[in-house]
């Protein structure tokens, strides 16, 4: 037997897109951070694949800064082909540029050093990703929105690449698998090639953004029209 979610009220609508707005700030926020963190601790420990989650990070920002911008222009649709087919190309970038270093480690036997921060990052990312992915889906459910239910399935998919790196880190760390990392670079980029289609496709990777603004766009002309 199927349940069927009753549709929130007005003043429930705004609580759940207030919350939506939150929880998607406070993502945005941490994956800053988190893309900062990892690509100087990759740096230093010449770890492929933290430099190439900070940089996925840093694109999952950029994506979601992107389709917001879009929704302050005057004719969103506009702008949409444009921007997706920009983050597409990011991701097939980092792609390229996560798998050709994590080949030539392989190859060359390029060890990469133990991270403690990388390890303390991507374990505190397992923790936090989950957490934040339960309560956007909650608050979708609730709102009938099928955006924010996608946009927090995205946020479980970055626990699992957080995960991942996380293996190939400790891995490296306690065992001396030094192609343990590569291997997780390599994981990064089939992740990024995944984003990139999907945003190509159309399918963007924070369209909850993008899509809370054009929502409370539409509450502003609504609650004008009345007024």
């Amino acid at each position: 037997m199927t349940t069927t979610v009753p549709r929130p009220t007005h003043e429930r609508r705004l609580v759940l897109e207030r919350r939506i707005r939150l929880i998607v700030t406070a993502t945005i926020a941490y994956n800053l951070v988190e893309a900062v963190v990892a690509i100087a601790a990759g740096t230093v420990s010449s770890s492929t694949a933290l430099i190439g989650f900070g940089l996925d990070s840093t694109i999952e920002v950029v994506s979601a800064a992107a389709v917001a911008w879009q929704f302050t222009r005057r004719d969103p649709e506009r702008w949409e082909t444009g921007t997706l087919r920009v983050i597409a190309l990011a991701f097939f970038a980092l792609a390229a540029y996560v798998t050709a270093t994590s080949v030539l480690a392989l190859v060359g036997g390029i060890d990469a050093q133990h991270s403690t921060v990388g390890i303390a990052l991507t374990a505190l990312s397992v923790v936090i990703m989950p957490f934040l992915s339960l309560a956007e889906r909650r608050a979708g459910r609730e709102l009938r929105s099928a955006t924010a239910i996608a946009d927090s399935k995205q946020t479980l998919i970055c626990t699992y690449l957080s995960a991942a790196v996380l293996v190939g880190l400790a891995a490296n760390s306690l065992f001396g698998w030094w192609w343990a990392d590569a291997i997780a670079g390599l994981v990064i980029a089939a992740f990024a090639i995944r984003e990139g289609i999907e945003a190509w496709r159309g399918d963007a990777c924070a369209t909850s953004v993008g899509m809370l603004l054009e929502g409370q766009a539409d509450h502003d002309h609504d609650h004008t029209t009345r007024a």
